[in-house]
């Protein structure tokens, strides 16, 4: 059961339940989003009692404050998962430590197949960030909604569990403005 995933630890984040208390923090990081026009990932995910979509919350190791939250669906030999991170927290590495650490549950663990994911187009960050992660782009699809007056399209991506094996994703990822190495005029050279 997915479920089992509440706990689990990456190198920089651990992945929980949603409790209530969450609401609050996860409507802000929801406002800050339409305010910009994005995707509004806590309220489309929030919950659903269909059984299939499994929600957490994702929680800064160093901190314990909630940074973002993710959920996942599964079929039978693959699965699927949406991410958002508060914009006050993006760019830190918690996005890419949470992939890695669910990729790494459900492959290991749960014996999935492969995983996969649809991107907006113009989410550069994201696109970048799963080509880092090992995803190769599969196709695109073109979005029916119009947004400012053009057509959005989706790019699908996927990652099989061999090849996330074979990158050896679980290695701390050096990915995010804290894990820069020390540069500049000032610093000693080691």
């Amino acid at each position: 059961m997915i479920t089992q995933l509440s706990g689990v630890t990456g190198h920089k984040v651990r992945l929980r339940d949603v409790t209530p208390a969450d609401d609050r923090t996860l409507r802000g990081f929801d406002r800050g989003a339409t305010r910009v026009g994005g995707y509004r990932h806590w309220a489309a995910h929030r919950t659903d009692d269909s059984g299939e979509d499994v929600h957490f919350a994702i929680e800064a190791l160093h901190s314990q404050v909630l940074v973002g939250s993710l959920w996942t669906t599964h079929d039978e030999d693959r699965f699927s998962y949406g991410i958002g991170i508060g914009a006050q927290h993006r760019r830190c590495g918690y996005a890419g430590d949470a992939i890695t650490t669910l990729l790494g549950f459900m492959f290991e663990r749960h014996g999935y197949g492969a995983c996969e994911v649809s991107i907006h187009g113009g989410n550069v960050a994201s696109l970048s960030l799963h080509g880092i992660l090992g995803f190769c782009e599969v196709g695109r699809v073109r979005d029916t909604e119009v947004l400012r007056g053009r057509v959005n399209y989706l790019v699908l991506m996927r990652i099989t569990s061999a090849e996330f094996a074979e990158r050896g994703q679980r290695e701390r990822s050096r990915r995010g403005r804290h894990w820069r190495p020390r540069r500049g005029r000032h610093w000693q050279a080691n």
